[in-house]
């Protein structure tokens, strides 16, 4: 009889989006005929942009000739894609290189394979609330989890105390599920505390391409010395509609060198390298084809218009929280807006009351931790019509 990792039995019995789904579909069986808008789980409803669809037909044609037919690609990511990302990062104010660039097949999965590289005795730093992912891997791992808590009186924005040694720490912004977003002053601050402490900050940007201000940086790259304490996650999911296409990114900057218990330096960029080789056979060259046709200008035009949808869609729920005296985060730099529960409900409640007396799904706050307790998060990647249907079944409720 094999031993088990019996770390899998401190977790939740059900995970968050499993829940919603059970809870909608006993609805749904007892309510035949009932109208259900879900603006829960943040998948994107606009298809594909044409530069992507063009690329992605090419790619298949190119596949179907002996002399353009492409087999096994390198498992970093092919030059074309690495090359063009890392100009997208220059015209956005960072400087990566294309050899720090690592193709993949979702911000998600690498959030959690990144653990790998790391020993089960380093303390791993998580906000609450929190994207379940971040704590749910390490609660696999058996890696002791510190939290630092994410409230209406710091603007959901989480900041280092001296006191609170870590050796990992995640940070997402703009935010999951929050959509608060730090500004280079405070994130200055994390990766001054990360150098002090000689930790690795594992920054999520999945949800970069949502920042319309200027002055807020979309890469922690664009911090001075985040190179020497930060890994990046990036995803074409939510930027250019890629979550059923699947690819992603993430930045091991070469600067990441540190000392093992035998005095012999190690590489965390050589470390991924050899962890995506061996367990990672790349993403499939139409998607890394498509891609790249992403980082085109034409293509990142065609994708802020989606995203300038979406966040119309976004600004129909702001406006409806505003007019009801709701206080809200998020909506502006970010597809998700995070409200305190109307009436003192806590959030599986309230997700229970809007499900029966409006047929509206969200997420409960307290699935992403114990802060969220009285919270719940609304996404704005439905349609136009459905966004604004919802929010009037909302207004009239309350």
């Amino acid at each position: 009889m094999p031993s088990l990792n019996e770390n899998y039995q401190n977790l939740e019995e059900s995970y968050l989006f499993a829940e919603i789904a059970r809870r909608v579909n006993v609805y749904e069986q007892s309510h035949p005929g009932k109208k259900i808008i879900r603006l829960g789980i943040g998948d994107v409803t606009k298809p594909l942009t044409k530069k992507a669809i063009e690329a992605l037909h090419e790619a298949v044609d190119m596949q179907a000739s002996p002399d353009t037919f492409r087999g096994y690609g390198p498992e970093k990511g092919y030059d074309f894609l690495r090359k063009a990302i890392s100009g997208y990062y220059k015209r956005n104010g960072a400087d990566v290189d294309p050899d720090t660039i690592f193709i993949s097949d979702g911000a998600k999965s690498d959030t959690g394979n990144i653990t790998d590289l790391f020993a089960k005795d380093n303390a791993v730093l998580v906000p609450d609330p929190v994207y379940p992912v971040y704590v749910d891997t390490n609660i696999m791992d058996g890696r002791k989890i510190l939290y630092m808590d994410g409230t209406a009186e710091n603007n959901f924005l989480p900041m280092p105390d001296e006191n609170v040694k870590a050796d990992m720490i995640y940070l997402c912004s703009p935010n999951n599920p929050t959509g608060a977003c730090y500004n280079k002053e405070q994130l200055k601050v994390w990766v001054d505390y990360a150098r002090k402490n000689q930790a690795v900050i594992l920054f999520d940007s999945a949800y970069e391409a949502f920042v319309s201000d200027p002055e807020l940086p979309r890469s922690i790259y664009e911090v001075e010395g985040a190179k020497e304490c930060a890994i990046e996650f990036a995803s074409l999911s939510k930027t250019a509609g890629f979550t059923g296409t699947r690819c992603s990114y993430t930045v091991v900057p070469k600067e990441l060198v540190f000392t093992a218990s035998n005095g012999k330096k190690m590489s965390l960029n050589e470390m991924w390298n050899r962890r995506h080789s061996t367990k990672f056979n790349g993403t499939p060259f139409i998607v890394q084809y498509a891609a790249a046709a992403v980082f085109t200008e034409e293509g990142m035009a065609e994708c802020r218009e989606n995203i300038a949808y979406y966040m119309e869609n976004a600004k129909m729920i702001a406006d409806v929280l505003r007019k009801k005296g709701i206080p809200f985060t998020g909506g502006v730099n970010s597809p998700y807006i995070w409200f305190e529960c109307p009436k003192g409900m806590e959030s599986w409640e309230f997700f229970d009351y809007l499900l029966e007396n409006a047929q509206v799904v969200g997420t409960p706050g307290a699935g992403f931790g114990r802060n969220g307790k009285h919270y719940f998060r609304l996404t704005s990647f439905g349609q136009h019509e459905s966004t604004a249907e919802a929010m009037e079944r909302f207004d009239r409720l309350f």
